[in-house]
């Protein structure tokens, strides 16, 4: 059991946080709510009180017998601050400490989690952005804001992530205080995700059981390490949103090479991981296929495009730039030819991408599922085990490899 201090701040988002409280107490965390006096008058001491299972309290004079200005901070595992409005990140930057919520953050020695969420005017405002510079370079995680609907009929950058996507922070930040070092701003990141689906008929189609999730995560952990990241996304289950990330639907393969290879010619990093279907339908029904007593007619097929390869041979052809970073991903079973890494290894050679993710599908394994496990083959040799654990911090040991090898500018 972890223990974890949610500071709520003085925004309309407030609401928001009781699902974050309820994501950690249902994950066996010990969760200690500390309000604002501004945040109490959106969400009331006993709505927090009720989720966390724990007394709130707001001024530095509560519980003056447990020190609690000085307690809550040193026993924290992770601080969650969230919304984190734009007075409260200039508060904490300054050092103040005249409530409870910013003397505990001075005395915190875990990972922080600061929540943006104002007016797009108040995020981009040079004080804000000087703030948000600060406290990263202090070695906080502040996320990257959503663009959405704000207070009123506004709409822009600055509304706050959705609880789930805090929570999955959150989580990683438990499970490795390192995970998101602010070390890809200013980098374009190009992700594909999900599954191609190859149409049959009007109705049906040609697909395989990927759910997006470890494209996703990819996508999630790099804008939170500060690059512009495009999604790419083919056929998913649901993963949400990403904030501060633009997202690309496509349905088929031919569809996806031809949003990649556009894309990719201003790409610092493109990350293929979507799973692409190896063959499609020659011809598509122009309306449903019915069943007929004679039985099925037969499908013929023609090969898909091989993207990957497609990327790295546009790369050496000077398509897309020489310095850009190619990861791939090879969903592998062993069989009588050899292993999953010993598959790995030939595909690395044949598609001569920079680093290629290898992960061991089947019998549950990686697809659909919420943790995966694999190794990183880059193109010199070098293999790393990536342990098994959340797609999440999956995303953020490949993203190290990856700003590893990024040229610097």
């Amino acid at each position: 059991m972890s223990h974890v201090l949610i500071g709520v701040g003085g925004g309309i988002a407030a609401y928001k946080v009781c699902s974050v409280i309820r994501h950690f107490t249902e994950a066996g965390h010990d969760v200690r709510v500390v309000p604002t006096r501004a945040a109490l008058n959106f969400v009331g001491a006993a709505t927090f009180e009720a989720l966390s299972g724990n007394p709130v309290s707001t001024e530095v004079f509560d519980d003056v017998d447990e020190v609690a200005h000085v307690a809550l901070g040193r026993k924290a595992d992770l601080v969650v601050v969230a919304p984190a409005t734009a007075d409260l990140m200039a508060r904490a930057v300054a050092g103040r400490a005249d409530d409870l919520l910013t003397a505990s953050l001075l005395t915190a020695t875990c990972p922080v989690l600061f929540v943006p969420a104002m007016h797009t005017e108040m995020w981009q405002h040079p004080a804000t952005t000087a703030n948000v510079a600060t406290l990263r370079e202090r070695g906080v995680t502040v996320m990257t804001p959503a663009n959405g609907r704000l207070t009123g009929a506004d709409t822009g950058a600055g509304r706050m992530p959705e609880p789930t996507e805090i929570g999955l922070i959150g989580d990683l930040l438990l499970d490795r205080a390192s995970a998101l070092p602010y070390d890809l701003a200013g980098r374009e990141v190009l992700v594909s995700a999900g599954g191609t689906r190859e149409a049959l008929d009007p109705v049906r189609y040609l697909g395989n059981h990927s759910s997006g999730k470890q494209g996703y995560a990819l996508a999630r952990a790099a804008a939170q390490r500060g690059a512009h990241v495009t999604l790419v996304a083919g056929a998913t289950s649901d993963p949400g949103e990403p904030a501060g990330v633009d997202i690309v639907d496509i349905d088929s393969a031919v569809e996806l090479e031809r949003e990649m290879s556009r894309r990719a010619r201003d790409a610092d990093v493109v990350i293929m991981a979507a799973a692409v279907a190896d063959f499609r339908p020659v011809d598509i029904a122009g309306s449903k296929i019915k069943k007929g007593a004679e039985g099925p007619a037969p499908i013929h097929l023609d090969t898909n495009p091989d993207i990957l390869a497609g990327l790295v041979q546009s790369r050496a052809a000077g398509d897309i730039p020489r310095q850009t970073v190619i990861v791939g991903f090879a969903a592998e079973t062993g069989d009588e030819d050899g292993g999953v890494l010993d598959h790995g290894r030939a595909k690395l050679r044949r598609k001569g991408c920079d680093l290629l993710v290898v992960n061991a599908v089947g019998d549950g394994k990686a697809f659909g599922t919420e943790d995966n496990a694999g190794w990183i083959l880059t193109a010199e040799g070098n293999e790393t085990a990536l342990p098994f654990g959340s797609k999440t911090l999956m995303a953020s040991r490949i993203l190290d490899e990856v700003a590893a090898v990024v040229p610097h500018s």
